[in-house]
Formats: C-alpha cells, sequence, structure tokens
C-alpha cells in the first residue's frame, strides 16, 4: 500500500475516535473537528514519522493533544455558558442529560487530569504510552489518573446519575 492510501486508511478509522477524543478533552463538537482535522494535516505533514513510530496511536494522540492545547491558547472566551437549563417536562433528552453530566465532571478536572482520563479510558492507551503521548513520566500519569478518580468519584452530579453507585 502506499504512502497516500495508507494515509487515508488510517483517516478514515482514526477520524471518529480522534473527534471523540477531543470532545473529552474538553472541545465543542464543531472545535473537536477543528482539532482533530489539525491534527491529521500535522499526521499527513509527518506521515513517514508516524508510520516508523513504535506507537503510532501514542504518537498521534499526543499531535492531538498538542492540537487542542494551541487551540486553547487562541481561545477566545467572550460567551459563558449557562450552569442550568430549566425545563418544565421530560423530553427525552436523559441520554444528552447523562453525557452533559459527565461533560461537566470532565470540567473540573485540571487539563493534565482530564487528558489522563481520556487517552487511558477511552484511548485505552496504557500508562506507559499515556506517559509517552503527554510528554511526562510514568508516575505522572499515575498521580493524575489517581487524583482525577478520586475528583470524578466525588463529583456529586455523577453521584446523583449514579445513584451513588461508585
Amino acid at each position: 500500500m502506499d504512502d497516500e492510501a495508507g494515509f487515508e486508511a488510517f483517516v478514515s478509522e482514526r477520524w471518529p475516535v480522534l473527534v471523540r477524543s477531543a470532545v473529552l478533552l474538553g472541545c465543542s463538537r464543531a472545535e473537536a473537528e477543528d482539532v482533530a482535522q489539525t491534527t491529521l494535516v500535522r499526521c499527513y505533514a509527518a506521515w513517514s514519522k508516524v508510520t516508523a513510530a513504535d506507537n503510532r496511536d501514542g504518537y498521534v494522540y499526543r499531535m492531538l493533544v498538542n492540537a487542542h492545547r494551541d487551540s486553547r491558547r487562541r481561545r477566545w472566551w467572550g460567551e459563558a455558558p449557562t450552569e442550568f437549563v430549566d425545563r418544565s417536562s421530560d423530553d427525552g433528552l436523559d441520554a444528552v442529560d447523562g453525557a452533559d453530566v459527565m461533560r461537566r465532571a470532565l470540567d473540573r478536572l485540571s487539563a493534565g487530569q482530564r487528558q489522563v482520563v481520556v487517552l487511558r479510558y477511552y484511548a485505552q492507551l496504557s500508562e506507559r504510552e499515556t506517559a509517552e503521548a503527554l510528554g511526562v513520566p510514568n508516575g505522572t500519569v499515575k498521580s493524575r489518573l489517581a487524583r482525577a478518580l478520586d475528583a470524578l468519584a466525588a463529583d456529586p452530579g455523577l453521584a446523583a446519575l449514579t445513584g451513588g453507585i461508585a
């Protein structure tokens, strides 16, 4: 398979996962698509390095985290979302409510903790791969993950969502 076809296959396979990972890192859907696209542009420019990497997914996730960080540096925070939306009737949005509760819980984590949770549990990278993707020592991944899991376990929104089951 030539490089062009290999890259096209990679994009087809990884696009949804990269977009979802960016959403879990804290992007809106539109921002996540931009971050994923930026990541894939960078992958294309360095495709020979990506394919030669020992851990291709870790290499690409590092690019994704860096693209996410870059997007936050340029971000204008002129609008502030409200904390609660008043709904007087059940309109079938329970799944959306659950996703919103999870997103708000993730928003309360530090950027480092959130990155570790997303890469370990959503991207399913090992601790070593997560450390390599973030450019931090393995012990940092372990401590961030422990603190993040403690914070998520204590989150009142998640407790209400699960009925207090941890």
